[in-house]
């Protein structure tokens, strides 16, 4: 990212002159000639900080991107990206979604902040894939937004009958969307995924990977879920971070009676380096993942009928 120039600093401290004045007319002016010579100007608790305008539109949060649907199709299947950063992972996830992914699948992208040009990355290969890719920007981070409600916002952009959810580190090898739409069309099903668990219901403090066939609780890795019953049953508001967010959206899928499967056989995926657990503040990732768990044994614990069925 390039340093702003003088005269660009110059005017944003003029504004910052202005503004301790009150006089906001003037430091309206100066933040408009700021956004004409093509930079961004967001004030902090320290002063300022300024950024090259980037080549695409920025809505300004989720909100104001909910209101304005992407040009996806209403059939088939639609995949949902979140970036928060890591730009080489967006690119190596994208790059073999759009290879090996089924044609029709239609990929939108939800960029939080732009960290490190990431979005910028997406944006460049949604150019070169315009019938294919579709990137939505928002200047909120996704500490700010939170992973339930940007999981959520996806779905609802989606209209497609079927809406996957991956994450950046899961690499498709070879089509392993195909499988996972056939084990979704079986009676009941509304989830299929990648990997999945089991409750332990002696205590349901933890799960146990589960083998194939219909499971508890789905990895949010790599999963597709039927859109209508998505729409119906979206991920928690609450969950501010992933992990064990994906344990309570499937727990709600199925107390709403939906039954989720792992298919068998392997799937043409790989798992690269999980950056939401290995990257992330330590404290935050925590905190909120015991504040997920510790939500989710209020709603759930005790109640087996909605767990998948145990054999004897």
């Amino acid at each position: 990212m390039s340093e702003a120039p003088r005269e660009i600093i110059d005017l944003a401290e003029r504004r910052q002159v202005a503004r301790a004045a009150r006089d906001f007319q003037l430091a309206d002016l100066l933040r408009d000639q700021i956004a004409t010579a093509g930079w961004v100007l967001a004030d902090t608790a320290d002063g300022f900080q300024l950024a090259e305008k980037p080549p695409f539109h920025v809505y300004v949060t989720l909100a104001d991107a909910l209101i304005d649907p992407p040009p996806v199709g209403r059939e088939g299947c639609g995949v949902g990206l979140i970036v928060d950063g890591w730009p080489e992972d967006v690119r190596t996830c994208l790059t073999a979604l759009l290879e090996f992914a089924p044609k029709e699948v239609r990929i939108i992208v939800l960029d939080l902040g732009n960290v490190d040009d990431a979005g910028l990355v997406a944006h460049e290969i949604s150019l070169e894939q315009q019938d294919r890719v579709h990137v939505i920007h928002v200047g909120q981070s996704l500490e700010q937004v939170g992973w339930g409600r940007a999981c959520g916002a996806l779905i609802e952009l989606d209209p497609a009958a079927a809406h996957v959810v991956m994450d950046l580190s899961s690499v498709l090898t070879g089509d392993a969307i195909t499988p996972l739409l056939a084990a979704l069309a079986e009676p009941g099903v509304v989830a299929v995924g990648w990997r999945g668990t089991n409750v332990d219901i002696a205590d349901w403090r933890s799960v146990v990977d589960a083998g194939p066939g219909e499971v508890d609780v789905l990895l949010g890795y790599l999963l597709i879920v039927d859109g209508a019953a998505a729409r119906a049953t979206l991920p928690s508001p609450k969950a501010k971070f992933y992990r064990n967010g994906d344990l309570e959206w499937s727990l709600l899928l199925r107390a709403a009676g939906g039954r989720l499967v792992v298919p068998t056989g392997a799937l043409p995926v790989e798992q690269a380096r999980h950056r939401g657990y290995h990257d992330s503040d330590p404290e935050l990732r925590d905190r909120e993942s015991k504040k997920n768990y510790d939500r989710l044994l209020q709603q759930f614990r005790g109640r087996v009928e909605i767990l998948a069925p145990r054999s004897s």
